[in-house]
């Protein structure tokens, strides 16, 4: 796996600018920004450095010329001309550039406030290490919720995938709360994506210390691809042998799609709910102007098994329910698999009970739809 001390540091760069600029967020909504003023000199100004910016970063170089030729050609038929909200020509630069390319990574965005212009790549200062690490503490590391459910299944519910290593003594201890439930429902209902390495650790609990190729990331820049593999140790217990859902919406985005994806080829969870967003493209955050910057993507997934990616398409989950439904569905799937195995009487009784219970819940759920 190529993992350099760099490449690290640019995958984090790379996330914390999807988490800015894309609205992913751990359970805050953004807050509205007033808007502001913009003339034909700040539009004009605004849209070559966009084309600029894709023509030498945008990962298929193609596509990116494609995006050009378009915009130039909405510019002559002086389609941005009367547009003098910077709110309302973000949006319509967005629209515009994902009709050509399909990529619902890549987006302009506006900023109220000044977006200060990014010096040389350097390391980070341990000032800027420390403030890191406490706000991740302060955001549990993007987890939110670890039960173990009537019936002994386990649930384990995050909204983003955060930093690896900083992280990885939240997961020991979740996958180790979980360790002695009968099935685990993952949500990812509400995971906008975030950082591969992490996505690799989670995966890790979930399969044998033997690696398996989980997912490749090939980045224009250098002409490299990063491979990610499941890891030959982890902190706490592997969730082996037992069966594993994943619930999926709509709002399940990137990282979180990728993990998805991963589980679902590798045919290691059953996947239930929506068909995921469809973002398959990394990258990162880029300062066009004082207000105005953009999230580029600058390279794309390659699962090795399916030789693809989920961009455009999302994730298709193995059984389709709207994502209120999902968690019940779940439920449902889990303890009545767990009935066959079941020889408490007193448990198997308790078992019964609770699924009657999610049954008259679901229909219910089901009559209001």
């Amino acid at each position: 796996m190529l993992k350099t001390t760099t490449s690290r540091v640019i995958v984090r760069l790379a996330v914390i600018c999807l988490l800015a600029l894309s609205g992913a967020t751990i359970g805050f909504a953004q807050p509205e920004q007033p808007d502001l003023t913009i003339d034909a000199a700040t539009r004009t100004q605004v849209i070559d450095a966009i084309l600029k910016r894709l023509n030498d970063s945008y990962v298929f170089p193609e596509v990116a010329k494609k995006m050009e030729q378009s915009i130039r050609e909405r510019v002559d038929k002086k389609e941005y001309e009367q547009i003098t909200s910077s709110k309302e020509f973000a949006k319509k630069l967005t629209d515009d550039l994902q009709a050509v390319s399909k990529d619902k990574h890549l987006r302009v965005r506006y900023s109220h406030q000044a977006i200060p212009e990014r010096g040389p790549r350097r390391e980070p200062t341990a000032e800027e290490r420390e403030q890191r690490k406490r706000d991740l503490t302060w955001m549990n590391h993007g987890f939110g919720k670890v039960e173990r459910l009537r019936g002994n299944i386990g649930y384990l519910e995050f909204f983003n995938f955060a930093d690896e290593e900083l992280g990885a003594d939240t997961v020991a201890a979740a996958m180790n709360f979980i360790n002695g439930t009968d099935a685990l429902i993952i949500d990812m209902r509400s995971n906008g994506g975030g950082n591969p390495a992490m996505v690799a650790l989670v995966c890790s609990y979930l399969f044998g210390p033997e690696p398996v190729h989980l997912n490749d990331l090939y980045w224009r820049e250098g002409n490299r691809t990063d491979e990610f593999w499941t890891k030959k140790e982890v902190a706490g217990r592997r969730y082996l042998n037992k069966d594993v859902y994943v619930l999926t919406s709509k709002r399940t985005f990137s990282g979180a799609e990728e993990f998805t994806y991963n589980l679902k080829n590798l045919k290691r969870a059953t996947i239930i709910g929506e068909t995921t967003g469809g973002g398959a493209h990394p990258g990162g955050g880029f300062r066009i102007s004082e207000h105005f910057g953009m999230f580029v993507p600058t390279g794309r997934a390659i699962s090795p098994i399916t030789k693809t990616n989920w961009e455009g398409t999302g994730v298709t989950p193995d059984v389709a329910v709207p994502a209120d439904q999902a968690l019940l569905v779940a439920r449902l799937m889990a303890m009545k698999k767990s009935l066959t195995t079941l020889a408490n009487p007193d448990f198997k009784a308790g078992v019964e009970d609770e699924i009657q219970k999610l049954e008259k819940e679901l229909a219910a759920l089901k009559s209001k739809s």
